[in-house]
């Protein structure tokens, strides 16, 4: 397999760059007219929309399997049942996330000025959270505890789980990080028609305040077109590595490491920036040696020669400049001193620092959230975390002095904007 390679020196070289990691995850004519359909069904028939659906896609009956929701008991005997060893990685994995998140949390403030008016800010968790978990091509019970910690954590008090369940079997890893997670009801449906339960509400499925998880084409379309009924976390793309190698690191380690997210999807991206040609050859030999080994490997192979690319620049400086016009969802300072270079590192949704850190490290256990910012959007977007499960409300305790002298100011504002109730509200209380 031979990766596209791009050189930083040519002319037309940021052109082709663009061209290489532009995606519009967004509109597909097909699928958007799918989904509208699939909302509006669930909208207008509820339940009985969603068990069509889940006959049609997930090919088994609810009603003769006991319905939708998975019971709180079921959750706790699928983690008393895993094996020692995978629960102890889980529940490893849940506490080095709680410990993380935990730095997070926002805390209520006032302040109180010299004539008495006090002014702060309360922060409170959301009601009730909606988590949609993927499976189809793979399962995540990594995404479990990386969607459900950050609202426990925040205080959320109720965190229902969506999951397409193909064959009615539920997944028993999925089960048991709901279980650690802190998830209060889980539902076997997925897709458009999970999304659209989760909005709007149905005899069965809870409505609520926020939706967050990742999804397919469809669940992203469908958590776009219910953005404003509830809050969404983000519409993710594929996922993304990025790796700057100063040419020391092993290359079957950065082999595996671009793997590591080419094997995700066909259209996932991997790119490595290196100053050393002979670097990229080495790299690029280790890819071909270790791929025929992967069991996902026509995945990957798809995803490199689709999206992937090595690079040769001129030096780490150009590198990190590169990776900030790319904004990359994961970013790998493969480098001797990475905390020099940290610096001019602009925009990444995770940073790993060093040789020893591995991108699939903060997939599941590092600590951090693996929901990232896809596509860009890390020039202006956040990893997932508590403050998205918590929301703030402004605090304004005027004093009677106080009233006098903020009067005045909004008084004038007000008559310059010729708003002649807001004017007089505020007069009043000065006593004019």
């Amino acid at each position: 397999m031979k990766i596209r390679r791009l050189d930083s020196t040519h002319a037309d070289f940021l052109a082709q760059l663009d061209a290489l990691t532009a995606f519009e995850s967004a509109l597909d004519l097909e699928v958007e007219q799918a989904v509208a359909h699939i909302i509006q069904a669930v909208r207008q028939r509820g339940d009985e929309a969603l068990l069509e659906y889940t006959c049609r896609f997930d090919r088994w009956d609810p009603q003769g399997a006991g319905g939708l929701e998975l019971s709180p008991a079921r959750m706790s005997a699928a983690l008393d049942q895993l094996a020692p060893m995978a629960r102890q990685a889980l529940e490893e994995a849940a506490a080095r996330i709680r410990r993380f998140h935990e730095r997070q949390k926002g805390e209520s403030w006032r302040l109180t000025e010299a004539d008495g008016t006090e002014l702060g800010q309360r922060v409170t968790p959301l009601d009730r959270v909606g988590l949609y978990v993927p499976g189809g091509k793979a399962v995540y019970p990594s995404s479990v505890l990386m969607n459900a910690i950050p609202a426990a954590v925040a205080g959320v008090r109720d965190i229902v789980m969506v999951v397409p369940t193909p064959e009615g079997i539920p997944n028993p890893m999925v089960l048991a990080a709901a279980a650690l997670g802190g998830v209060t009801q889980v539902f076997a449906v997925g897709g458009a028609q999970a999304v659209a339960a989760l909005a709007y509400g149905t005899a069965t499925v809870p409505a609520v305040d926020k939706i967050v998880g990742p999804g397919n084409a469809y669940v992203a379309a469908a958590k776009r077109r219910v953005f404003g009924v509830v809050g969404i976390d983000m519409v993710a793309g594929p996922s993304e590595i990025l790796v700057i190698a100063d040419g020391q690191t092993p290359p079957d380690w950065v082999a595996m490491d671009l793997f590591s997210q080419a094997e995700h999807d066909e259209m996932a991206q991997s790119i490595l920036l290196c100053p050393d040609a002979g670097y990229l050859d080495r790299v690029e030999e280790a890819v071909n040696r270790l791929l025929p080994q992967m069991k996902r490997r026509h995945v990957i192979e798809a995803s490199l020669l689709g999206r992937g690319a090595m690079i040769l620049v001129r030096d780490l400086q150009e590198a990190c400049e590169i990776s900030s016009r790319v904004a990359p969802e994961h970013l790998e300072l493969s480098v001797a001193d990475p905390e020099h270079w940290l610096p001019h590192v602009l925009h990444a949704g995770a940073i790993f620092l060093g040789r020893w850190s591995s991108e699939s490290l903060g997939d599941y256990c590092a600590g951090p959230n693996h929901v990232l910012p896809t596509g860009r959007t890390a020039r202006f977007a956040s990893p997932l975390g508590v403050y998205d499960f918590q929301k703030r409300s402004s605090i304004i305790k005027v004093s009677g002095q106080g009233a006098q002298s903020l009067g005045r100011i909004a008084t004038i504002l007000a008559d310059q904007e010729g708003l002649e109730a807001h004017s007089r509200s505020a007069a009043m209380r000065m006593g004019t």
